[in-house]
């Protein structure tokens, strides 16, 4: 999914923008550290929760006792999920740079660190060439 896919699904969305914000490889590509994403993934308030599954949406509790939405094919919404803090990118909340990498990181599989390194290179562009 495109920056552009990603960003009429999410005005499409018939949900509270300031409920969710977007994480891992869609956040990657609001930024413009990516090109395109496989999926949405977001985190989301307990209260943004409690709708989705008033509303139906399938779901699962985590170990930790949060809820993980699967909302059509290429959205999930993850319970509280999120690091740091969150800032807005092309008009929609998005996890900030420091907290995708503590994700990515958490995460930590092959591609996560591929992505981190392409975060790390994204924040050192944005800094003048200097690794923040």
């Amino acid at each position: 999914m495109k920056k552009d896919e990603i960003i009429a699904k999410l005005s499409a969305f018939p949900y509270d923008r300031r409920a969710y914000w977007v994480v891992t490889g869609a956040a990657m590509v609001l930024y413009g550290i990516r090109d395109e994403a496989s999926d949405i993934d977001m985190g989301c308030t307990a209260e943004m929760a409690d709708r989705l599954e008033a509303d139906g949406y399938l779901y699962r509790v985590k170990p930790d006792g949060t809820r993980w939405f699967k909302i059509g094919g290429d959205m999930e919404a993850f319970e509280n999920w999120v690091y740091d803090s969150v800032v807005i990118t092309e008009g929609v909340q998005v996890i900030s740079l420091t907290g995708l990498r503590e994700m990515k990181r958490k995460i930590g599989r092959e591609k996560d660190l591929r992505d981190i390194r392409l975060i790390d290179e994204y924040i050192a562009r944005l800094s003048g060439g200097s690794k923040s």
